[in-house]
């Protein structure tokens, strides 16, 4: 049907159709929108867990993409150095406006507009990390570089 609207798990599958990985999807009944919550279902690490963190930025009102891993907690005040403005983190509506997810199913690709990404160099320790794949109980594996390669996103201490 032409008209039928897409969750967004099925949106992002066809993201991941586009470049090979659509097979790596993962749904499960209950929630991964946490780390913690993520980590338990798969069974892996916290660490392994990519977040996607949407910040606004306060002049611009720009959004920026954070990819942490999941033990790490995001220093503000060195990504405001990096994007050049105050950030504060998007509220519900302003990432769903800006990535077409809401929070706890953001992929880190496949947004409604080009939005500027920077990577967890934390994740690069792990063989596969896991991330969101556009609702809260679906996740996807990659590696570092494929995260990389992927967003094109710039690779950072994040601490």
């Amino acid at each position: 049907m032409s008209g039928e609207v897409k969750s967004g798990v099925n949106r992002f599958r066809e993201v991941l159709e586009k470049v090979g990985l659509s097979s790596r999807i993962v749904e499960f009944s209950c929630s991964t929108r946490s780390s913690e919550e993520a980590a338990q279902a798969i069974g892996c690490e916290i660490g392994q867990i990519v977040k996607s963190l949407i910040f606004e930025g306060a002049h611009t009102h720009r959004p920026f993409l954070v990819l942490a891993s999941g033990e790490n907690r995001v220093n503000e005040k060195q990504l405001e150095c990096l994007v050049g403005e105050p950030v504060c983190k998007g509220d519900a509506q302003f990432v769903r406006e800006k990535t077409g997810f809401a929070i706890g199913g953001v992929p880190p690709l496949g947004h409604k507009e080009k939005i500027e990404t920077f990577i967890d160099q934390d994740l690069e320790k792990y063989e596969e990390i896991w991330a969101a794949a556009g609702d809260p109980r679906s996740v996807f594996r990659l590696s570092f570089q494929e995260l990389v390669e992927l967003t094109g996103g710039r690779v950072i201490s994040v601490k």
